[in-house]
């Protein structure tokens, strides 16, 4: 994992690769070359993973430098590639997944990308050919932003490397920051939160032809994949049991491929413990007695606490383990640190524990960490999945089977009929059910109109924003049932997202994270599963628990509740972080006047603080976009 940097036509400047030295502690390149649209810079910052020799720095050349690259990530299938290339008569000097990279590049040209089974963001420069050449990975794993203008075009692995250039100006992209108020959504569009600064999104690549192409034109970016958008053969259970378990075990073999020590972060629930536990099963398999190095996140609030089920993996697998304890008042003074290397803001608290998590790996010298970032998004994993869930099943008049699920969820999550059926059906609900729940759960509704500013009303995107911006650039069907819904999960709705907050605080502390259930052959798989096999009764994913089945300790693969990496937000904000919320609402309201409605806001933030409304992640999001704006002094 590494950073890198790429500029034509500006001015070479070496200091905006050095900005991301956390990205790579291990290593630095710097080359320029001549080109007719003006010079043309190449940076690397070196994190060793795979060969850790000197002869793996980038930039790296092909043998006869007709060939420059940078490159971010892993291609975990590098070994086999090389195979086939040598088999071509291809000659390696390295190691490296790099090097075979680069040799696919030049055997196959812009098809090695579907060759590659991995994480990745790339530049190319082909000096004889004068082109340019930059892809990103699949779903987006890893970052790749540019900024560009009539004066120069830059690429960088942070937004904050692309800052300051000729031509740019600080500013806030409003309706980007639209989106994240109201709902907390961020990197879903190419376009970023800082206005100017844009980003290739997963599967996408882009071909700079210098003899042709002139700084200031359009950009010339390519769709070179699409996870799939139908359904799939109908399978049995045990079928689609079968091949998940081989898929998923695959990917995580894969994954563990590297030249240094490799642990996992480990939540205590579906995911990170399955992967923590194939990791057992497959180091025991070769007879290595090394114990995996695990890091979680645990509180003395029970209600998101989720030690108890981090033990049971622990008993069950050989691994090392390491706890942290996050505090509230660290969640207020790493904010700063945080938003830094995050370069947005972010929607909640969780951030910070994630970035906890990842600090204790670091302090443990862990350099690579298995998570399991993408499970729920192509499993339909969220509780809100039940949802489209209950809709399918009306919509196919399923009848017995919406009973089902309304009986299982009562008796495995707690959730009473009545309510299920108001939050379920909504408008459709019963009479009776919408009363009652209405006499029960009153909802204070101080402060509704916070966003109902003149500048925000202007902001607001045509289409609605966050998942309406998403449905509509890539011209997904409505969401009427939960194989459509994943497919918006994955193509932007949060799995972006999510990776933008895995890669900033993993990177952060110089550590690779890795995302098992992000190989590609899985994701298309489970996607074309469709509605089958993901929600069942009042199971989540279920495909997932049934392949699970002996391999995960019982009591966390039956599991029912979700956390994540939860914090005791409530608890802290009404408590120990309360005055920190106010100040930091009030920071807001006085750096960005008429963003929001002022009045509106402090009514909303005294009824959560107060009790009369639940609090939710609404007050992280008005916090932190003033952090955000203080720290990289952003206007309007």
């Amino acid at each position: 994992m590494c950073g890198l940097f790429a500029s034509l036509g500006y001015e070479p400047d070496p200091r905006r690769i050095d900005i991301v030295s956390h990205r790579g502690p291990d290593g630095r390149g710097w080359r320029i070359f001549d080109t007719a649209q003006g010079p043309l810079a190449l940076g690397h910052r070196r994190l060793s993973i795979i060969d850790l020799e000197e002869r793996s720095l980038q930039p790296m050349a092909s043998p006869d430098e007709r060939y420059w690259m940078v490159y971010n990530g892993e291609v975990y299938n590098y070994r086999e590639i090389r195979t086939e290339l040598e088999r071509r008569g291809v000659a390696f000097r390295t190691e490296s997944d790099s090097e075979v990279l680069l040799q696919a590049y030049i055997a196959w040209g812009e098809d090695a990308l579907h060759k590659f089974m991995g994480m990745f963001a790339f530049l190319i420069w082909d000096a004889r050919e004068q082109i340019l050449f930059a892809a990103r990975d699949r779903f987006g794993i890893k970052p790749l932003f540019f900024a560009h203008s009539p004066r120069g075009i830059a690429f960088g692995s942070e937004i904050k490397q692309l800052l300051d250039l000729p031509g740019t100006e600080r500013r806030m992209n409003l309706p980007r920051v639209w989106d994240f108020l109201a709902a907390g959504y961020t990197d879903h569009c190419s376009d970023t939160m800082f206005h100017g600064v844009e980003q290739l999104r997963g599967g996408e690549s882009l071909r700079l032809d210098l003899r042709k192409w002139r700084l200031g034109e359009s950009l010339p970016i390519k769709r070179y994949y699409d996870i799939p958008r139908e359904r799939g053969p109908e399978l049995s259970e045990a079928e689609a049991t079968e091949k998940f378990h081989e898929l998923f075990v695959d990917s995580v073999k894969l994954h563990l491929r590297s030249d240094v020590r490799v642990g996992s972060c480990l939540s205590g629930g579906l995911d990170s413990s399955s992967i923590v536990c194939v990791m057992d099963q497959l180091l025991k398999s070769k007879g290595d007695p090394s114990p995996i190095h695990t890091v979680s996140a645990c509180y003395p609030n029970k209600e998101v606490d989720e030690k108890p089920f981090m033990d049971i993996v622990v008993q069950n697998a050989n691994t090392e383990p390491h706890f942290v304890y996050p505090s509230a008042d660290n969640a207020f003074a790493l904010a700063e640190k945080i938003t830094w290397h995050q370069d947005e803001p972010y929607g909640s608290t969780s951030i910070y524990s994630q970035w906890s998590v990842f600090e204790e790996a670091r302090r443990q010298k862990i350099k690579v960490m298995l998570d399991g970032q993408g499970a729920d998004e192509q499993l339909a994993g969220y509780h809100g999945s039940f949802y489209y869930y209950a809709q399918s099943l009306i919509n196919q008049r399923q009848h017995l089977a919406f009973a089902r699920m309304v009986y299982e969820r009562w008796r495995k999550h707690g959730l009473w009929p009545p309510d299920q059926l108001k939050n379920l059906l909504g408008h459709r609900a019963p009479p009776w059910a919408i009363r009652y729940a209405r006499q029960v759960a009153p909802v204070d509704r101080s402060g509704d109109g916070w966003m109902g500013s003149a500048l925000l009303d202007t902001a607001k995107p045509p289409s609605g924003g966050g998942l309406a911006e998403v449905m509509a650039r890539d011209s997904l069907a409505p969401i009427e049932d939960i194989g459509q819904l994943c497919v918006a999960f994955v193509k932007g709705a949060s799995l972006p997202m999510l990776l933008r907050y895995e890669d900033r605080n993993s990177m952060a502390h110089s550590i690779e994270a890795r995302v098992p259930f992000l190989d590609h052959r899985l994701v298309e798989f489970t996607i074309s599963l469709w509605n089958q096999h993901k929600i069942v009764g009042g199971d989540t994913k279920r495909v997932l628990r049934s392949a699970m089945a002996g391999i995960l300790p019982e009591a966390v693969r039956q599991r029912h509740d979700k956390l994540g990496f939860a914090t005791p937000e409530t608890a802290w904000f009404r408590g120990a972080l309360k005055q920190m919320v106010i100040d930091g609402v009030e920071e807001t309201l006085s750096r960005y006047p008429g963003l929001l409605n002022a009045d509106e806001t402090r009514a909303l933030m005294s009824a959560a603080l107060d009790g009369r409304r639940p609090v939710d992640f609404t007050l992280w999001r008005i916090v932190n976009v003033g952090v955000w704006g203080r720290i990289f002094n952003l206007s309007l």
